[in-house]
């Protein structure tokens, strides 16, 4: 409660700059409650005292330019500056060691995922710097990601209403296991089409030949 408080206050008294900074700060690794605050932004647009379109666009840009500082800082800086200056920024040694752990294991894909993951999305963009992440694959990740995650934490709280907080703490909880169903789905989505597409071509090169044997 005395979180909610803090956030309660905040957006009486900056309105939506809270989401936009907030977000920004949270990205380079600065304390701050990002998931809970834009649920809490989604339901003070469902009670009609913010627009959730602004919000959406002020918490996509806060993440994505948060996402994109890091990753230049970490390419420019490389991870002995990181380990040796980190702990002026919040960097604990034992974050940078799981998010390291687990960008070796999910490669590309955890600058997607990582949102979800507690302790490790403040990390995802300094390591895909290190790791020379070009950066056109590192925007799709990264930005599709920032989307994602944006929309379903506010969207919680506009859908949910009232009811948004035990809403919020479930989803917390089982995110990873809902984008990676999600991500699931897609991969199955595409797959479809793609055979689809794939049978329409086989048809279409068949034709001919088909004529063609009937004609003799």
């Amino acid at each position: 409660m005395e979180l909610l408080e803090k956030i309660q206050h905040l957006f009486g008294s900056y309105g939506y700059s809270v989401l936009f900074f907030g977000l920004l700060l949270e990205f380079i690794a600065l304390p701050f409650p990002g998931e809970t605050t834009m649920a809490y932004a989604g339901y003070l647009s469902y009670k009609g005292q913010l627009d959730f379109g602004i919000l959406a666009i002020l918490a996509f840009l806060g993440t994505t330019i948060g996402m994109t500082i890091t990753y230049f800082i970490g390419a420019k800086a490389g991870l002995p500056f990181i380990v040796r200056y980190g702990k002026w920024f919040l960097f604990k040694q034992d974050k940078l060691d799981k998010t390291q752990k687990w960008f070796a294991k999910y490669g590309n894909a955890l600058i997607f995922i990582g949102y979800f993951i507690p302790g490790v999305r403040h990390f995802t963009g300094y390591f895909a710097g290190i790791a020379a992440v070009p950066f056109r694959k590192f925007a799709l990740y990264a930005y599709s990601g920032a989307l994602f995650w944006v929309v379903l934490f506010l969207g919680i709280g506009k859908v949910f209403g009232p009811q948004w907080n035990a809403v919020f703490h479930l989803a917390h909880q089982y995110a990873a296991y809902i984008v990676a169903a999600i991500g699931l789905l897609l991969i199955a989505a595409v797959l479809y089409r793609y055979r689809k597409a794939w049978g329409r071509r086989s048809i279409r090169k068949s034709s001919p030949i088909r004529q063609k044997q009937n004609a003799e």
